[in-house]
């Protein structure tokens, strides 16, 4: 009997420890550190296309062999990417792409991608009983990817199963569906910029920035910052930077507005006329005065707020940037230009010289990187 008891007793001791080196075996392989960039193999630049073409385009440039495919995404997925591509950003090995479509022809969705290969992992319809689903601006937090769309919601989506597993309707002061466009997270909030959609309706003009609690998944707060605010982007302080667009017609100016994500405040105001905005650990640049013909990419100091040094020291002629995006490996800058017959997106060294440039689709937006890892 003592003996049995022995043996059940050295059991469990053996079982014990098989089960605490699995833990730890677990608990290693979890915390195990993300693999370490090397270099960067290629860029994917999104082209949004020509409105009602169904022409939108995903061009691929190859660093080593110094070659593009203009449609990557075609070619890898035997069909075409769709009806306005409104944005594409970068979560871990995967890439989302809005897909933006037309109000009414059940054409909106977003589809992932493996940065590796380019190839389509889901599509996620975005299309509802009232067609008035458009998704617009992806951003993530912690495994999810939120979108904002034009019919006043957020749609989470869970990144490991690609599906949407939660909504949140917003609604701004006059009771109407707030029209979202530029998203981003900061402090563990997000942040969404309530723009101008129907500008003949004085009721459409959107001045707020929503604010949303993502532990609870609900609103918490409106910021004022001006009339038709769209891009949005945070820094590695966590300040909130807001672009307004202003309303054509109206007399307010276009600004560049600063949120203190702690308190929520707006901390400071600058009268810039902005278009795009990238953001990338301690570097930031904007695109300006784009209607004004002297166009111009310039640096934004996160510390002070005010605009700085321009981007482009060796001459390049970048006549319509329409896109911007910061490589965090390695400091370069992608602009995406509009310009001429064959659109370009040109490709900036820190001393903003070019380094190369490649051609892209109609209405060339953001980027996203391939890396190879050590």
């Amino acid at each position: 009997m003592k003996f049995n008891n022995y043996l059940k007793t050295t059991s469990l001791a053996f079982v014990a420890v098989v089960l605490l080196f699995s833990s730890c075996k677990k608990d290693r392989q979890i915390e195990k550190a993300a693999p370490e960039i090397s270099g960067t193999k290629g860029i994917y630049v999104l082209s949004e296309g020509l409105w009602n073409r169904n022409n939108s385009t995903i061009a691929y440039y190859d660093i080593a062999k110094g070659t593009v495919e203009a449609d990557i995404y075609s070619k890898v997925n035997a069909t075409n990417l769709g009806e306005t591509a409104n944005d594409l950003q970068a979560y871990g090995s995967k890439m989302y792409c809005v897909v933006s479509g037309i109000k009414g022809s059940n054409n909106s969705f977003v589809d992932v991608m493996s940065i590796a290969t380019g190839k389509s992992l889901k599509r996620i319809s975005f299309n509802g009983a009232t067609n008035l689903d458009i998704p617009r601006y992806v951003t993530f937090y912690q495994n999810k990817a939120y979108v904002s769309r034009y019919d006043g919601v957020i749609s989470r989506i869970d990144t490991a199963t690609m599906t949407v597993d939660s909504e949140l309707q917003l609604m701004n002061g006059t009771n109407k569906a707030a029209v979202l466009e530029g998203i981003t997270v900061a402090n563990g909030k997000l942040y969404v910029t309530n723009a101008v959609n129907d500008y003949a309706s004085p009721n459409s003009l959107k001045t707020k920035v929503t604010v949303v609690d993502l532990a609870t998944f609900k609103k918490t707060k409106d910021i004022e910052v001006g009339p038709n605010p769209s891009k949005i982007a945070t820094a590695a302080n966590g300040d909130v930077y807001a672009i307004t667009w202003n309303v054509y017609g109206q007399t307010n100016k276009p600004t560049l507005v600063r949120i203190n994500s702690i308190t929520d405040a707006v901390t400071q105001t600058e009268e810039y006329d902005l278009g795009a905005i990238t953001i990338a650990k301690s570097q930031a640049w904007v695109t300006k005065d784009l209607y004004s013909g002297s166009a111009e990419i310039r640096s934004l100091n996160l510390t002070t707020g005010k605009l700085g040094n321009a981007l482009i020291t060796d001459g390049t002629v970048v006549s319509s940037p329409y896109g911007i995006t910061i490589n965090p490996f390695d400091n370069t800058v992608v602009v995406s230009n509009n310009a001429g017959a064959t659109k370009t997106a040109f490709v900036f060294g820190a001393d903003g010289k070019k380094k190369f440039s490649f051609a892209t689709g109609e209405g060339p937006q953001t980027a996203v990187f391939n890396y190879s890892y050590k």
